[in-house]
């Protein structure tokens, strides 16, 4: 009886791919062995082998047989056993690309080791991949990781390492899974962080997360094993962030704890400075901080906490504040000591002198800082008698060393006012001897305001000359109409008050009241020549003899001597009568003179008819009356001294 092929599909699979490779092979090698003679032939056997190899007829008498139609066959000789047909099926189900199996050392040579991996063909691994350059030994059975079945050569490539690698991932996504720890190498410092050697697997270690406290030496840690949690697992990128300071924490969390609730307000303890920032100092008391405030490192003024301790120092500090809920604890360095305060009013009494040093400037004077804790302020008042401060900077720099008197103190309000100028003499005692009112004193111009001049009688000594006693006869809107900056004027006192340290002076009074020559000067009609001054919507104001100013209301004007007015400028000439005279007003009241009718009546013949003369007089008279009469009512002045002439 004839057997017939036991072939299956696997098998038929198999037998193609060797003869697709041995059809795209064989010609190949041949070729290149084969002279220029001898490729015509070749390609010709080629050909027919490939014809044939395709003719249908070739696989007419091959059957496919099913596994379990071998299983069940005969129990004879020639079949093959079950264990062994178990086996040669296995060999091509359960070997696949991209998974860790185990091989088997069978040979090795300089560049690779051989192994069998219980597939058609070897296995192959670089001999780079072991450690220290030391091959593993015949028959030793290694874990690789299958990264191709069959390479252009027609080999399977191993990797052991990858195999490492993609254990160690398994491992720490369920370690993570699981919120357990990891034990790793730190291998080196980058920017940010560090890298950790998680057996043959890269993780990233923040530098935030390396401890709980601030590290001031990183290069330290390097190559070091420590224990980490892992943090994050980025499967798409394969990365690894790792935190050894969540473990301290947790590890701490206990001890914290535990000690929150052997502390106490009011108690005294022991720390060390962990750090230094710009508000204040945390101290670190045995596992848990706390923060020591700026305002509590001394009863002294504080620019900076490094001016009182550094990092790494042991000090003595009490608990002012705790706050559990929050994990929170106050301390206090300058609690541990007397507060300078409690002695302030016996030891600098009201009226003695001391001595300092300017710690701080302001815009209003200078804090002098007496002893740690306890300061005064010089206002800038208080700064001088002769001149006026307007910046304590004037006066003195920051670190000065100063002397000043005690004014007042403020116990409760922890406040204390000093003076530089008391330590000198001040000049307006005994000023209502020396500037009797109604003396004659000569002074310098040092300042002009709005409301009047300052005159320096002596050094520290001003008197004001009020806007209003600047002239007789001048309505003065500003001082700089009639002084400057720097003159030298005689003045007449009119007011001293020591109290209030001012006395008040008189330009025009150091003259006599011009006014009752002026009244005879300034006759009702008469004819004056003056200058304008200005012009306004309301009237002229003119400049007479004698610095006196005279006023034209327009009311009292025509229409044809208005627009006569308008045309004039200041500065112009200009013939006016006198109206009215009002020497407490300082007003000299005034009508327009037309010029041109002037000269017309001058031109008239000496022999008109003297009723027609006098009636035309008459006329005129009382048509000048009315106008006068008019002029003066509605001319009137306003509250700041301007002639304001109303409608």
């Amino acid at each position: 009886m004839t057997e017939e092929p036991l072939i299956d599909e696997n098998n038929q699979d198999n037998l193609t791919d060797v003869l697709e490779h041995k059809k795209e092979v064989e010609p190949k090698d041949k070729k290149n062995q084969l002279g220029n003679a001898e490729e015509k032939s070749l390609d010709a056997d080629v050909k027919d082998f490939t014809e044939n190899y395709l003719d249908p007829n070739l696989m007419k008498d091959i059957r496919i047989v099913e596994s379990s139609e071998i299983l069940e066959g005969d129990d004879n000789s020639n079949s093959v056993s079950e264990l062994e047909m178990d086996k040669y099926i296995s060999t091509f189900s359960d070997i696949a690309q991209n998974q860790i199996i185990t091989g088997r050392v069978i040979g090795q040579n300089e560049k690779e080791i051989i192994m069998d991996i219980g597939f058609k063909s070897e296995g192959i691994i670089p001999r780079s991949e072991f450690s220290g350059n030391e091959p593993p030994n015949m028959g030793d059975k290694i874990e690789v990781y299958l990264e191709k079945i069959e390479d252009v050569n027609g080999q399977t490539v191993l990797s052991k390492e990858k195999a490492v690698w993609m254990k160690g991932w398994i491992k720490l996504m369920e370690i993570q899974k699981e919120d357990g720890t990891v034990n790793g190498t730190i291998t080196r410092r980058i920017k940010g962080g560090f890298v950790v050697d998680l057996e043959g697997i890269q993780a990233f270690l923040p530098g935030s997360q390396l401890d709980v406290r601030p590290v001031q030496d990183f290069e330290s840690y390097i190559s070091q094993e420590m224990e980490f949690k892992i943090v994050k697992i980025n499967q798409l990128r394969k990365n690894v962030v790792l935190s050894r300071k969540a473990l301290l924490n947790n590890s701490m969390r206990e001890q914290r704890e535990s000690l929150f609730d052997d502390l106490s307000k009011g108690q005294i303890v022991e720390g060390v400075v962990k750090n230094i920032t710009d508000f204040g100092v945390f101290v670190d008391l045995g596992g848990i901080d706390g923060l020591l405030h700026i305002t509590d490192l001394s009863w002294g003024r504080v620019n900076h906490p490094s001016e009182i301790t550094e990092v790494g120092e042991t000090i003595s500090v009490k608990i002012i504040e705790i706050d559990k809920d929050k994990h929170r604890i106050s301390l206090g360095l300058k609690q541990l000591s007397t507060h300078p305060w409690e002695r302030v009013e016996s030891k600098y009494p009201i009226g003695s002198n001391i001595s300092g040093k300017i710690v701080s400037l302001t815009n209003y004077g200078a804090f002098v800082e007496l002893e740690t804790g306890v300061e005064g302020l010089v206002h800038v008042s208080e700064m001088s008698w002769i001149r006026s401060v307007h910046r304590p900077d004037e006066v003195v720099q920051m670190g000065q060393e100063v002397e000043a008197q005690v004014l007042s103190i403020d116990s409760k309000e922890r406040k204390i006012a000093l003076g530089f100028k008391q330590l000198q003499p001040d000049p307006w005692e005994g000023v209502q001897e020396r500037y009797a009112i109604g003396s004659l004193l000569k002074g310098t111009v040092r300042n002009l305001t709005q409301f009047g001049a300052f005159v320096e009688l002596e050094e520290g000594v001003d008197g004001l000359i009020h806007v209003s006693d600047l002239s007789w006869t001048k309505v003065v809107h500003h001082p700089k109409e009639i002084l400057k900056k720097g003159d030298d004027v005689e003045v007449k006192v009119l007011e001293v008050s020591r109290e209030n340290h001012r006395i008040g002076l008189g330009l025009k009074q150091a003259s006599e009241d011009p006014w009752d020559e002026i009244i005879s000067y300034f006759s009702v009609g008469k004819s004056v020549n003056g200058k304008i001054i200005r012009t306004l919507d309301k009237g002229v104001i003119i400049g007479l003899e004698k610095d006196v100013e005279g006023i034209i209301g327009s009311d009292s004007l025509s229409s044809k001597i208005k627009d006569q007015i308008q045309s004039l400028k200041s500065g112009d000439n200009i013939i006016a009568e006198v109206v009215e005279v009002r020497p407490e007003e300082k007003k000299v009241f005034l009508s327009f003179v037309d010029t041109d009718t002037v000269s017309s009546k001058s031109s008239k013949t000496s022999n008109k008819i003297d009723s027609q003369d006098s009636d035309s007089n008459d006329e005129t008279t009382n048509e000048g009356e009315l106008k006068n009469k008019k002029s003066k009512e509605n001319i009137k002045e306003d509250e700041d001294g301007d002639q304001e002439i109303s409608e």
